[in-house]
């Protein structure tokens, strides 16, 4: 006997992320097969060793009929029309963080998504990872009594004159590409849209965009802190402390651990203890429940409300300028 057919998925863009991480992802899941890739360089999309194509049009692509679902991997400009493209067409959408550049963005492709009937998931690659599964389950325990306060911090100093990340029609700043990082980690700890902005600071380029952005908020009960920097040395750093205890990211690698060994320090009730875990391909992880979720098989998936709630703080903490 066979198993059921993987999914066919279909890769739009073939930039660093997708050389070094979600096609190597896609060619080695379970249940998934990288069909066809698209880019403005055919070339480079044939380097990813798609099995049946590689385009230099984005429709095409997804409108292939040798495709069932559109991994999107472009520029956050790249987010909305082609998802909503993509959903049009039928086809089940797996997009990159940000799903949008903003809020109405966001709302536009979940209201694609109701309309067509259409999976439409973020690509927040370190959800599926296992710490982080541990640390939402922990939490939602009450191991450490209610959540009361979340700090996350995603620094890095490193974006050049030219980089998309400096241009604002592109979806470029420091808030939307690392600082929706720790953003998501409290819509995923604190479970409420609700928010209250009490403190936020930019630091702007001379294109207009982010290179620090700095946040302090309310997201339902929980106080948070959140900070996002281009300009300032490696960060990361994710801690959730409740009531009776506390939960810790540990290491500089609380949202970006692929293919090595990480550690979760957990003080409770019964003292304290750091928790291990081995090296795993969380792109993989996420490709595998995707397909799993598209077959109609049991899968897990972020809630599509987290997606929004980040996008409406992100809004808000930019628009204080």
């Amino acid at each position: 006997m066979t198993g059921p057919a993987p999914v066919r998925w279909a890769l739009l863009g073939a930039g660093g992320i997708s050389r070094r991480a979600i096609a190597p992802a896609l060619h080695s899941a379970d249940g998934a097969i990288l069909e066809v890739v698209a880019a403005r360089d055919p070339e480079r999309a044939r380097a990813l060793s798609p099995r049946s194509a590689a385009y230099d049009d984005y429709a095409a692509a997804i409108e292939s009929p040798d495709v069932d679902a559109v991994y999107i991997a472009l520029s956050n400009d790249g987010h909305e029309p082609w998802a909503i493209r993509a959903l049009d067409a039928g086809k089940a959408v797996l997009c990159e963080k940000p799903l949008g550049r903003d809020a109405s963005e966001a709302q536009a492709m979940r209201d694609a998504a109701e309309r067509t009937g259409g999976l439409l998931v973020e690509a927040t690659w370190n959800l599926w990872h296992p710490r982080t599964a541990r640390a939402a389950a922990l939490l939602s325990s009450g191991t450490i009594g209610p959540l009361r306060r979340m700090s996350g911090a995603f620094l890095f100093d490193g974006v050049g004159d030219g980089n998309y990340r400096l241009d604002p029609d592109r979806g470029g700043g420091a808030l939307l590409d690392v600082g929706c990082y720790p953003l998501t980690a409290a819509a995923w700890s604190a479970r409420s849209p609700d928010f209250t902005l009490h403190e936020a600071q930019t630091l702007r380029s001379s294109s207009g965009v982010d290179l620090t952005a700095d946040a302090r908020l309310t997201l339902g009960d929980v106080e948070v802190h959140i900070r996002g920097s281009f300009r300032e040395p490696d960060f990361q750093s994710l801690v959730l402390e409740g009531d009776d205890g506390l939960i810790e990211f540990t290491g500089n690698d609380a949202y970006v651990t692929w293919l090595k060994a990480s550690t979760l320090r957990v003080l409770d009730r019964d003292g304290e203890r750091v928790e291990h875990f081995a090296p795993v391909d969380p792109y993989r992880l996420m490709i595998e429940h995707v397909s799993r979720a598209i077959r109609g098989d049991r899968a897990w998936l972020p809630d599509p409300r987290w997606s929004l709630t980040v996008a409406q703080i992100m809004d808000a903490v930019l628009a204080t300028g």
